[in-house]
């Protein structure tokens, strides 16, 4: 029988296939892919893995890590930085608004996964589409506001400032609209 020797190196994040622990059909027989729930299992990934992590924060983010003291500083929104899945996962513990005011943005779903935390992204806007908010229906507007986080209402709210002051929002019933959903004012009134 021949053995063989494997060694572990930091990799960039490619996607691990998912261990199924479960699949949970629908009864009836038209029962779809997307209805089939699959979970990470921990023993899949490498926690010395590097994955990009991206500010949700309109603004300079700053992350200190409790378990080596690393300082993590994002410059802006959309601003980028690698991170390993085990420096995650102790923020996940020390520093959960981090997640739950969805100041650290993902581009891939497996990593919300694996981390537990579906929950907070579940109907966070994704920051290559945030501004394409400002461009839909009022009635779509309310109802996808009402379903963000504090934290990235804050964020539509001072975006929504920045594109005002440029102009690129100039229509009076967006900006009734957003200002009734966020429940502040966006423009001074005399």
């Amino acid at each position: 029988m021949a053995t063989t020797k494997t060694t572990t190196t930091k990799t960039k994040a490619t996607v691990p296939e998912p261990t199924v622990l479960k699949a949970e059909v629908a009864e009836n027989s038209a029962a779809s892919a997307s209805e089939v729930k699959v979970r990470m299992t921990p023993k899949g990934i490498d926690p010395n893995m590097i994955v990009t992590v991206r500010n949700g924060f309109q603004g300079t983010l700053v992350y200190i890590s409790p378990k080596t003291g690393q300082t993590f500083i994002w410059d802006s929104f959309g601003a980028e930085q690698d991170m390993e899945i085990s420096e995650l996962r102790a923020a996940r513990n020390s520093a959960k608004k981090f997640f739950e005011y969805n100041w650290f943005m993902f581009d891939e779903q497996w990593i919300i996964d694996y981390l537990g935390m579906a929950r907070y992204y579940k109907n966070a806007l994704p920051i290559d589409d945030f501004d394409s908010l400002f461009e839909k229906p009022a009635d779509e507007v309310r109802e996808i506001i009402s379903k963000l986080s504090d934290g990235q209402k804050r964020s539509v709210g001072y975006r929504a400032k920045e594109l005002i002051a440029s102009g690129e929002i100039d229509s009076r019933k967006t900006v009734a609209t957003l200002e009734e959903c966020l429940g502040i004012e966006l423009v001074v009134r005399d």
